[in-house]
């Protein structure tokens, strides 16, 4: 049997214990016999974007922020809608890879869980397009009401939602395996 393929999962929220980290760890419970995984839920630690830094002589932690993307087997992007918009903790992180090829090709799974996230899950899937990430209709997951639909102890409440999420990891699986 061949090794279990990692994952760097990139969490957009800004607060700790969100929504989207409980839906993470889901992901990560579900699926630990066919992944394994590096989880990155600290955007505050990245320097705000620089341009004249990017290409030639980006901070380390930017630095090691690209390596753990580069060196893995797929991407999952998990974040909340702000003010109809992806966060910008987010949004900065992959500004800093904008003038690399990390995206290039990655196998990537998008989930966006907020109150409506409508407008976030389009422009997180618009910014990957462009950047060429490898993603498909079924490894993007909108979640809308995802307050309402996961309990404090990191349960999903919602049978659709159960339903949802398994469809999208069947597909996610797929790609990665196929990569």
């Amino acid at each position: 049997m061949s090794s279990r393929k990692n994952i760097f999962i990139l969490i957009g929220s800004a607060g700790k214990n969100s929504v989207n980290e409980k839906l993470t760890d889901i992901f990560i419970r579900l699926t630990k016999d066919v992944f394994s995984f590096t989880v990155f839920k600290d955007l505050k630690i990245l320097p705000h974007f620089d341009p004249e830094l990017s290409a030639d002589s980006p901070p380390e932690a930017i630095t090691e922020f690209r390596n753990n993307i580069n060196k893995a087997d797929g991407l999952l992007i998990c974040t909340p809608e702000y003010v109809f918009s992806i966060p910008s903790g987010l949004k900065n992180a992959i500004e800093w890879c904008v003038s690399t090829t990390v995206f290039l090709d990655k196998p990537t799974g998008l989930i966006t869980a907020s109150a409506s996230g409508e407008k976030a899950h389009e422009e997180l899937q618009l910014i990957m397009r462009t950047l060429m990430s490898k993603f498909t209709d079924e490894t993007t997951l909108l979640i809308q009401g995802a307050k309402g639909k996961i309990n404090e102890q990191g349960q999903l409440t919602d049978d659709k939602t159960k339903e949802d999420l398994l469809r999208f990891i069947d597909a996610f699986t797929t790609l990665v395996n196929l990569s």
